[in-house]
């Protein structure tokens, strides 16, 4: 791999980085940049937090660190890692180490001063690369040349890197999706497949993460195919799998120029109705906000299958009035078979997929109608409902008088009735 010394020397030249390391690296110890921004900036991608490694044990470091007048967090420290923050800018630094001890959910650390060493117990060859105070690169597991071809790969013995953490099946797999070129790797595929039931003693929080970074990630529908096969994604959602569905509503996005959602395709990919939209969250620990929109997205999708069309601008309207509208967009460009829309119907989903269409918001309320002379209690619901059908129906009018008209005739309907 031609390393693009340039890129690199620009990483190493950032101000809060050159102050930790001339605290760091020197007298006597050892200091280099490790793992994921050595390997971005390889490649050209945007570099965000940097890791080093370091021959001093934790307390050596938080001390030297502390005396430079650094903020130093014990955020690890049982494994040997601090976090260092220099100008406002967090750095993770760890103690060059070895695993003497695992149990496949966590790792008992000797420290040590062999960056060799450190390598070896690390995951993939491409992360871990390492990169000194002068740009040097410095590679001991072939990392250099799997960067370049694009490939993910355990080092040493795939079947004991993933005995060490069980997450590594997951992060395999998710490497894969972001930085991988061509076929899986076969060892890697193979062991990971062979692991597969460690999965279960990894908590939720750990496996949202992964699933998480996986989804959003340049190759995350076929990866999710191969995943599916063998039958890896079905255990960890316990529940259906829709790679179809992803695969619509990746080609939206696409089509769209919409960022990745993560939740929404973890919603199109794990859900059949509205109710698996509580299993994921116990599965993956979901937030409220994110099971939320899972829910109405499988919402959605359901009524969509129950309903043959056509579909007016009028009945998108009246759906964004309950979701949202970029969810709204998204059920209909994953169903299937796709849904009979009239022409102003997908141009409005078209707006909302740019970013363009604001969702109608009915404007009326339980006091205006109260107000209007029906009395509290469940009249005034059905008042409101019946108001916001003739609302829809006359194309969601905003001035005053139009309000005031359909608002009178809703209530001399419900009074008729």
């Amino acid at each position: 791999m031609t390393i693009d010394r340039a890129a690199v020397a620009s990483l190493v030249a950032r101000p809060a980085l050159q102050r930790l390391l001339a605290v760091l690296d020197g007298g006597g110890e050892t200091t280099w940049i490790v793992g994921g921004a050595v390997r971005d900036v390889l490649i050209g991608r945007p570099v965000s937090d940097v890791d080093c490694a370091t021959t001093a044990t934790p307390e050596e470091t938080m001390r030297r660190a502390a005396e430079a007048g650094f903020r130093v967090v014990p955020t690890g420290i049982d494994h040997g890692t601090v976090t260092v923050i220099v100008e406002g800018t967090p750095f993770e630094v760890t103690s060059l180490r070895e695993d003497v001890e695992t149990d496949g959910r966590r790792a008992k650390v000797a420290f040590g001063r062999d960056f060799a060493a450190d390598a070896r117990r690390r995951d993939f060859t491409m992360n871990a690369l390492y990169a000194d105070r002068t740009g040097q690169v410095h590679d001991f597991v072939g990392g250099l040349a799997d960067l370049a071809a694009r490939h993910v790969r355990f080092i040493g013995d795939p079947g004991q890197r993933i005995a060490e953490d069980y997450l590594r099946i997951l992060r395999f797999f998710r490497f894969h999706a972001a930085y991988g070129s061509g076929d899986i790797d076969a060892a890697g595929f193979t062991a990971a497949v062979r692991a597969r039931a460690g999965l279960d003693l990894l908590s939720h929080e750990r496996l949202r993460t992964e699933i998480a970074k996986l989804l959003g990630a340049a190759r995350a529908l076929e990866t999710c195919r191969i995943m599916i096969d063998a039958g890896l994604l079905q255990r960890i959602f316990a529940g259906v799998t829709h790679d179809m569905r992803l695969a619509r509503l990746i080609a939206w996005e696409a089509a769209c120029g919409r960022r990745p959602d993560p939740v929404l395709r973890l919603a199109a990919l794990g859900t059949d109705i509205p109710e698996d939209a509580a299993r994921l969250r116990d599965r993956l620990r979901l937030s409220n906000a994110e099971t939320r929109r899972i829910h109405a997205f499988a919402a959605l999708v359901e009524r969509l299958n129950g309903t043959a069309g056509p579909w007016s601008l009028r009945d998108l309207r009246a759906l964004a009035l309950f979701f949202a509208p970029e969810i709204v967009a998204a059920a209909f460009a994953a169903s299937a078979p796709q849904a009979d829309i009239d022409a102003r119907g997908r141009n409005f989903l078209a707006a909302v997929a740019r970013g363009e269409a604001i969702a109608p918001v009915f404007p009326l309320s339980g006091e205006e109608v109260v107000a209007a002379g029906v009395p509290k209690g469940p009249r005034v619901g059905a008042v409101l409902a019946a108001a916001r059908e003739r609302w829809l129906d006359e194309d969601c009018p905003a001035d005053a008088a139009a309000l005031k008209r359909i608002l009178q005739q809703a209530v001399a309907a419900g009074r008729a009735g």
